[in-house]
């Protein structure tokens, strides 16, 4: 699929934004598994990790081009790469891990007719394990202020919207997202509007690192540093 970039979908410098990326990322995965028939309401499928390795970041490009396939699957689990591709050098390799739900929100295994993302995979297997490490989080927290606009139709706050408080935060701060980089993100639990969110930072040497935290409970993670060429 295609994608101009709007005006909204960057910052001031013309930077295509990483909760943009993210929308962009989710819109292609949702109409991929209608066209196959694993998405709702048979088939829910909630994200569990996530890896963006800009590696030429879309400054002015207008296009956004998107591949996407699965890349992996176990029991309950299915891998999902992306490939972007800007009409200006702009170049974004995306990996990430989805949970696979039934109808009714629950775990579900996955069965018979996922044979062509299986080929795809070729005997690649997902992995549900976490592995960013969260920041100590008895330090100053930021609180993170949530809007409607926030959630989605699965009651939780949407996955696009935690990057948009990454780039609040990455604004005075290292590292420069006009260069290439690389942004994870673990979900570790949903958030639900209304919940009383703060962020436990660690930036240092050009990396920063956060959590979203509700009291003791860390909900995700996330690690946005420099890419090593």
């Amino acid at each position: 699929m295609s994608y101009r970039i709007r005006l909204s979908d960057a910052d001031a410098t013309g930077r295509l934004r990483l909760d943009a990326v993210a929308r962009y990322l989710q819109d292609a995965a949702i109409d991929d598994v209608e066209e196959t028939d694993w998405g709702a309401p048979e088939h829910l499928w909630v994200l569990r990790a996530v890896r963006i390795d800009v590696l030429a970041p879309f400054l002015t490009d207008s296009v956004a081009d998107i591949v996407t396939w699965g890349s992996s699957f176990s029991a309950l689990a299915a891998g999902r790469r992306w490939t972007l591709s800007g009409d200006a050098g702009g170049a974004i390799e995306v990996d990430s891990t989805w949970i696979h739900l039934d109808r009714d929100a629950r775990p579900a295994r996955i069965g018979v007719g996922f044979e062509g993302y299986a080929e795809a995979a070729q005997g690649r297997v997902a992995s549900t394990k976490l592995t960013l490490a969260a920041p100590p989080t008895d330090g100053v927290r930021i609180v993170w202020p949530q809007r409607a606009t926030d959630v989605d139709r699965m009651g939780h706050v949407n996955n696009a919207a935690y990057w948009a408080a990454v780039e609040q935060r990455l604004v005075e701060r290292e590292p420069d997202l006009r260069r290439p980089h690389r942004a994870r993100l673990d979900y570790r639990h949903p958030i639900d509007l209304g919940e009383h969110v703060e962020l436990a930072e660690d930036a240092r040497h050009g990396r920063y690192r956060a959590a979203f935290v509700i009291g003791d409970l860390v909900k995700a993670v996330v690690r946005v540093e420099p890419l090593s060429s």
